[in-house]
């Protein structure tokens, strides 16, 4: 990715984090990330694709600070699944400058195809991308866990970890309170999980 193209989509997660996808003018934009609007257009076309690409780059960033794959003195083959499920979902609440803008973007994001379906089907990618991810490190902690059973644990810790998160960066909870309660949470769906292996 150029330089420029990289700095107009730090520039878009920052306005979308500060202002919301309704405050996003290109103009602004162009303003925060140092090029001219004329760049914008011509590496996005339009609005919706300065969105689209804007998400993709917000999740492209989280997944540099939560993705297993990141897992320090392990590799993701041989490390523990359990703690780098705990990894990827509690590194969600590092009171962090870009986490915390990452997260706020994406719930933006996410709020945004409410009312208007532009974004709809990246996002229902992205997060069916996210529920896979934990699915498969659940399945390696319970591997003789039904499949059903394991996708449904990794939509409600991933919906709740969206929740939790909204709830943290309204100020509303504070970050060691969401991390105690998503590591219950997960402590919770492992012990299903494993009860329904021995129903198997």
């Amino acid at each position: 990715m150029s330089d420029r193209r990289r700095a107009i989509l730090e520039g878009a997660a920052r306005v979308i984090a500060r202002r919301g996808v309704r405050g996003l003018r290109v103009t602004d934009l162009a303003a925060e990330a140092g090029v001219s609007t004329a760049l914008i257009y011509y590496h996005f076309q339009d609005r919706t694709g300065i969105l689209r690409h804007a998400l993709a780059f917000i999740g492209d960033r989280a997944d540099r600070y939560t993705g297993a794959a990141g897992e320090v003195g392990a590799a993701p083959s041989t490390a523990d699944p359990h703690r780098l499920l705990e990894r990827i979902l509690l590194l969600e609440f590092q009171d962090l400058p870009e986490v915390r803008e990452n997260s706020t973007a994406w719930g933006e994001l996410r709020a945004h195809t409410i009312f208007d379906p532009e974004l709809r089907e990246e996002l229902t990618a992205a997060g069916a991308a996210w529920v896979e991810e934990v699915a498969d490190l659940l399945a390696a902690v319970c591997p003789a866990a039904p499949g059903a059973a394991v996708t449904a644990a990794a939509e409600r810790l991933t919906a709740l970890l969206e929740g939790l998160s909204s709830r943290w960066l309204s100020g509303l909870l504070p970050a060691a309170h969401a991390r105690h309660l998503m590591r219950g949470a997960i402590e919770v769906e492992i012990g299903q999980l494993g009860t329904r292996a021995h129903e198997n």
